[in-house]
């Protein structure tokens, strides 16, 4: 780990997401109908019961519950927690009438608002890892070039940090929105990222060490693809041979969004589209 990321924790990191979480996500969550809202809470409730009625859950055990809960809200850890063993259930219910392109779960990082660069992601002079070539094109599922699409893309860093979430990295470090062309294409020059495992200083962590699981994510590229009309599609794209690809922590790998790099001189290449579908009415 280098000497900008050793101040780097999941208490911070889990501050940072939480309060992105409260500025950037709740639009739409006083609009869910209390019917609504009764029927999820008792279903959850109920499962939570079963479990402990099946497994004859002792005080002990539900004491050790009730304590690691306490910890991931003072940690600020409940964006973390639910992005990396929840959320990707939800995006497969969310997503899936579609017919175009496959995504996956956006993660506890992603920022609003990425400047909108030409070609080359900002990053730091001599930024760690391979150069990484990608081109591609966005088209909807008639098949219509989608001009001016937008393509945001974020990822983490050689430690596997990401800026705006660990200190000492500029602001907009390996985060940048690129416009298609009139031909729907595009062309981003960034680095290929590297594998990491999820902060395991916090509750997650402790939970990760009670349970005897690995904390790892394959390595990946973080996009969101959108164009007027268009469904807004949140994808993370891998790479293959990757160890984590079969048991990545947070279960977003999807075949459809394994790339295929090809060696270049310096470093990769990879041609990876997107299709759209067009808004449900």
């Amino acid at each position: 780990m280098t000497a900008i990321h050793e101040n780097a924790t999941a208490a911070a990191s889990g501050a940072n997401a939480t309060e992105r979480f409260k500025s950037d996500k709740l639009a739409g969550v006083a609009a869910t109908p209390p019917e609504r809202v009764s029927l999820l809470a008792r279903e959850v409730l109920e499962a939570v019961h079963g479990t402990i009625r099946r497994h004859k859950v002792t005080y002990d055990e539900y004491n050790a519950l009730k304590s690691w809960l306490i910890a991931v809200g003072e940690d600020g850890e409940w964006p973390l927690f639910l992005d990396v063993w929840v959320e990707h259930v939800v995006e497969e219910v969310a997503t899936e009438h579609r017919e175009g392109n496959k995504g996956t779960i956006e993660g506890p990082y992603y920022v609003p608002d990425a400047p909108v660069q030409d070609r080359a992601v900002p990053m730091r002079d001599n930024e760690p890892g391979t150069p990484l070539t990608w081109t591609g094109r966005v088209t909807s599922t008639a098949g219509t070039a989608l001009a001016g699409a937008k393509v945001e893309l974020w990822h983490a860093d050689a430690d596997g940090f990401y800026s705006q979430f660990a200190p000492g990295i500029p602001e907009w470090n390996l985060r940048a929105t690129f416009l298609a062309d009139a031909d729907g294409r595009f062309e981003i020059h960034t680095v290929r990222p590297a594998p990491y495992q999820i902060p395991t200083d916090g509750a997650c962590g402790k939970l990760i060490a009670a349970a005897g699981w690995h904390a790892w994510r394959p390595a990946h590229l973080h996009v969101k693809v959108s164009a007027p009309g268009h469904e807004l599609l949140t994808a993370q794209l891998y790479f293959p041979g990757d160890e984590h690809n079969e048991d990545d922590i947070a279960s977003a790998v999807k075949p459809e969004l394994l790339l295929n790099p090809s060696s270049v001189d310096g470093g990769e290449a990879i041609e990876y589209g997107f299709v759209l579908d067009p808004e449900r009415s």
